[in-house]
């Protein structure tokens, strides 16, 4: 299994072999550098820890400049541990772009938009209460009855009501790879993935 920790650049659309014109989008795909190595005996699982994006030593503190002395490395930003990678890993190494099988799939995971907090037709899909017959009046986006009568006389957990859309952990899986770019550590993914332009993503293979 392959890791890398990106930034999402944006969406655009290339066109196949057969013409058709297929909308991708664009990911930094790292260089990340390995800051940490666990194994059962010190840690009691195996995992490696990937390092992402420079930040300055400024917005670093003490502790978090030993962690990448340690590696040899500038401080990251963004720290994430893949349980599964597979290969020999030490500190200081480097993951590229070039460990994604370019004839392959991936899963992106990301943190989708935040939209706010928003009522029950744009958050759930709800049709609203109908027309505006029957001395509706302004209830035409409203949810409805929520709850039961004197039994159980309260509203279940987990009821589709109003409240903060987005900003969710999210994964798409099984997206295709288009193309690798090594030069510039680009990858192109077929569809769209979660979150803003610039925000961090995982990739999995």
């Amino acid at each position: 299994m392959a890791g890398l920790i990106g930034k999402k650049i944006g969406m655009t659309s290339v066109f196949s072999v057969e013409g058709k014109n297929i909308p991708c989008t664009v990911i930094q795909a790292g260089p990340c550098v390995v800051t940490q190595v666990k194994s059962v005996a010190t840690d009691g699982y195996d995992s490696i820890q990937l390092g992402f994006a420079d930040k300055k030593e400024k917005h670093t503190n003490k502790a978090e400049l030993g962690h990448f002395k340690k590696a040899g490395t500038e401080p990251k930003k963004k720290l994430i541990e893949f349980k599964e990678l597979v290969g020999e890993f030490k500190l200081g190494d480097v993951v590229t772009v070039d460990s994604i099988d370019e004839e392959g799939w991936v899963d992106v995971q990301g943190v989708t938009k935040g939209k706010g907090f928003q009522g029950v037709v744009k958050r759930h899909g709800f049709g609203g209460v109908g027309d505006s017959t029957h001395g509706q009046h302004n209830r035409l986006r409203a949810p409805g009855s929520v709850g039961a009568s004197s039994y159980p006389s309260r509203v279940f957990p987990g009821m589709r009501m109003a409240g903060n859309d987005g900003n969710d952990n999210v994964t798409i899986q099984n997206l295709k790879v288009l193309k690798v770019i090594p030069e510039s550590n680009l990858l192109v993914v077929k569809g769209s993935v979660p979150g803003c332009k610039g925000s961090t993503v995982i990739i999995y293979q």
